[in-house]
């Protein structure tokens, strides 16, 4: 099989614990490119953040963001696709998640907002953030998201709490009650909200459609519950070796951890560079 494109997660996957692309990979990925195969990073991050971090090879590809809510390229900035959240559905979610007290973020295209902290509070997330967005990345604080819905197309909408799952499951039995959402995970410690339809999965059929690819021609590494959808896609579904056993029995192959240059590692064997 001659294999025209690869999709990539981005954090546990293509990126290191320091959170940026690791050297072999960005050996690999060149080397790739070289051999004429289309790279586009699938993340959950927000399009601006994922973007940076593909500047080196310095092409215009698409981009999938936002769990696959918005997909534009690099370079020009051309929209493929975008399914946001309606601003009532929203409205629901953010109720939820304050009855329940839990932390959330709600993104869009380049904004993310965060429920308003204290100043030591904001202190802390700047600092945490610097490792997932550059300066140009806007963080707003506010008291009331509510108003910043309707301010905002919003894409993806997460809720985080380090150290109560039961608070977190207590929150997924509710959203469980609103129709035309999509629920998944990129982390223990999270549950990330789309709306209907839109995952990474739907966004690599958007993909192969615009590019003209068949999807068995596609090669997708991931490392979480959110990339499932995008592996059972592709023609190859790699696994990384940090994924946890439940994420690794559906794939079709476990190369080695981020940490080990898991996705380089499996472009030489796939592509026999």
């Amino acid at each position: 099989m001659k294999y025209k494109l690869i999709v990539s997660d981005m954090d546990g996957t293509l990126l290191g614990d320091n959170h940026k692309i690791t050297e072999e990979n960005k050996i690999a990925l060149s080397k790739a490119l070289e051999k004429g195969v289309k790279i586009v990073p699938a993340s959950g991050r927000i399009y601006n953040s994922a973007r940076e971090h593909f500047d080196f090879l310095d092409i215009n590809t698409p981009l999938i963001a936002c769990n696959g809510a918005i997909i534009k390229e690099t370079k020009t900035n051309k929209l493929i696709y975008k399914n946001n959240i309606p601003n009532d559905i929203c409205l629901k979610i953010i109720d939820i998640f304050e009855k329940n007290e839990v932390y959330y973020q709600l993104y869009s295209e380049n904004t993310m907002m965060c429920k308003n902290l204290s100043k030591e509070d904001q202190r802390k997330t700047k600092e945490r953030l610097k490792n997932f967005f550059n300066d140009d990345i806007n963080v707003h604080f506010g008291d009331d998201l509510k108003e910043e819905v309707v301010k905002h197309k919003i894409l993806k909408i997460i809720a985080i709490d380090d150290y109560d799952m039961d608070k977190l499951k207590k929150v997924k039995e509710d959203l469980d009650q609103i129709e035309d959402i999509e629920i998944t995970s990129s982390w223990f410690n999270n549950v990330e909200i789309m709306h209907k339809g839109v995952n990474k999965g739907e966004a690599l059929k958007a993909l192969i459609n615009y590019l003209g690819i068949d999807k068995d021609e596609v090669i997708a590494f991931g490392d979480n519950y959110n990339d499932l959808p995008m592996l059972e896609l592709a023609g190859i579904g790699v696994v990384m070796g940090n994924a946890n056993d439940e994420v690794k029995e559906k794939g079709d192959y476990i190369t080695a951890k981020n940490t080990e240059d898991g996705v380089a590692k499996a472009i030489y064997k796939f592509l026999k560079i």
